[in-house]
């Protein structure tokens, strides 16, 4: 039996690497199943309120993909919230290093957690990392 629950850990600030993560995040809750996303390390400061970066490209599918119509990964994160059952929550860890409140992060991210208590929510789901 396939586990319901899908939990994401998106520590890479690759584009390649947060698209496949917010792919798997949005289709995953908008087919019904419950979401967990785990932001932290290099992926955190793109959910920052008013950060405009690009993500840089690891390869050729990234350069491929800005010349696309390609959903950007946070507008597909924000989707999975808004029309499924994902929660994305911050690691209050990283959130510390880099000196970021929870009021100076995207509306849509749930309040910040640490990694025990994700690994503990992460138990009986399939876990992805990106």
């Amino acid at each position: 039996m396939s586990a319901s629950k899908i939990c994401v850990v998106v520590v890479s600030g690759s584009l390649e690497r947060l698209q496949m993560a917010a792919m798997v995040a949005s289709v995953g809750a908008v087919s019904g199943q419950e979401v967990i996303v785990f932001l932290s390390m290099n992926a955190l400061p793109y959910f920052v309120k008013g950060n405009t970066s690009k993500a840089p490209h690891e390869g050729d599918m990234g350069k491929l993909m800005a010349g696309k119509k390609v959903p950007e990964f946070k507008t597909l994160f924000e989707q999975a919230v808004e029309l499924g059952d994902a929660k994305i929550f911050p690691c209050s860890m990283a959130m510390d290093v880099l000196g970021i409140e929870q009021d100076g992060l995207e509306g849509y991210l749930g309040k910040a957690t640490g990694l025990t208590k994700f690994l503990h929510d992460a138990q009986d789901g399939q876990v992805w990392t990106f």
